[in-house]
């Protein structure tokens, strides 16, 4: 097997008596959809956020493409090739469907920030973000305000939004959160083929999306992880089913 482009070991945080993450060691794989999935409490939010930058953790190291980044911000991380999208949206929400893509690319880009009107004006960064909306089914939608998208709209700006960065690998926090049947079954098939151009970290509660787009799947309970494996692995676990999936799976 390749080695892996985004890879956790032994990751372990605490507050205070609770620990949130206890030694969680996953990895992914070119051209992969791994994900992860547990209830709520389980500690897949403070793990999403160990991965990207946002919390420090007391053990354990987050390697990508080979290199340890555990102690780059957020932002450095974003311009290694980590792209991320988020359970609660981070959009800018008086902004236009454009500005926001193009916040992308200008962040991916490296440069220093610029008057905003010198940004809208750089036809390298508009191609970016203008291809990126095209992808996502929002190019005709670029000049709308954040704030009067549809809530599936906004999941497909976020998505844009991390194209832009020429990700190496994708980390996506309930993408099909708040999205109807139609608009999840569009978003799952967009994300299986994007998987070909930067392998996805996916935490998801749908577990129609999931059973339908992992290749893999970990499973976090209390901050552990009690089980890895395929799709059929994870289904006919007996351990899994008592702790999350039920007897229905």
């Amino acid at each position: 097997m390749s080695d892996p482009v985004l890879a956790t070991h032994n990751l372990r945080k605490s507050f205070g008596a609770l620990t949130a993450t206890d030694d969680v060691s996953i990895d992914l794989h070119p051209g992969e959809i791994h994900a992860v999935i547990g209830p709520n409490g389980a500690g897949k939010s403070t793990l999403i956020a160990q991965i990207c930058g946002g919390l420090r953790p007391d053990n354990g190291t987050v390697h990508l493409l080979g290199c340890d980044v555990t102690g780059k911000s957020t932002q450095a991380r974003a311009q290694s090739g980590l792209g991320r999208t988020f359970q609660i949206s981070a959009l800018a929400m008086e902004d236009t469907v454009l500005e926001n893509a193009l916040l992308g690319a200008l962040g991916a880009s490296k440069r220093p920030w610029r008057f905003w009107q010198s940004t809208l004006r750089d036809r390298a960064l508009r191609g970016k973000a203008e291809a990126a909306l095209e992808r996502v089914g929002l190019l005709d939608m670029q000049g709308m305000r954040c704030a009067n998208l549809s809530h599936g709209q906004r999941r497909q700006l976020e998505v844009a939004v991390a194209l832009t960065l020429d990700a190496k690998a994708f980390v996506m926090d309930e993408p099909m959160a708040g999205l109807g049947a139609e608009g999840s079954k569009t978003l799952t098939a967009f994300l299986d083929t994007l998987r070909h151009e930067a392998p996805i970290l996916l935490v998801e509660h749908d577990m129609d999306a999931v059973f339908a787009l992992a290749d893999r799947i970990s499973v976090l309970v209390y901050g552990k992880v009690i089980a890895t494996g395929t799709v059929d692995d994870i289904r006919s676990s007996p351990e899994v089913r008592s702790a999350y999936l039920g007897e229905d799976a």
